[in-house]
């Protein structure tokens, strides 16, 4: 095996080691979300994986009301690398609280 083709098999390897699971994927996401808005993340509601990394839908308190079954929600979709480092995020969603599917 040449050098060449050691160091490209080994850097596979490093970055299939590097890849970060879902629960870890899911607590990043909210952290990371939760750093730029300025607001703690009310849920995770989903996490997938993808070919870059991970995609999660972060629930998120907007407005805060009294009763709290009327304060609003977002949605966010939160898109991180392989490592578990924000990408992206977008608001997808935003409706009261006490909706129900």
């Amino acid at each position: 095996m040449t050098n060449s083709e050691s160091d490209s098999s080994r850097n596979r390897s490093d970055s299939k080691r590097k890849r970060i699971a879902a629960p870890e994927a899911m607590r990043r996401a909210a952290e990371q979300l939760s750093g730029l808005l300025g607001s703690e993340p009310d849920s995770v509601s989903a996490i997938k994986k993808t070919d870059d990394g991970w995609t999660a839908a972060v629930e998120v308190v907007e407005i805060e009301r009294i009763p709290d079954t009327s304060s609003v929600m977002a949605s966010y979709r939160v898109d991180l690398d392989g490592e578990g480092e924000l990408t992206g995020y977008e608001r997808v969603q935003r409706y009261p609280r006490g909706r129900v599917d």
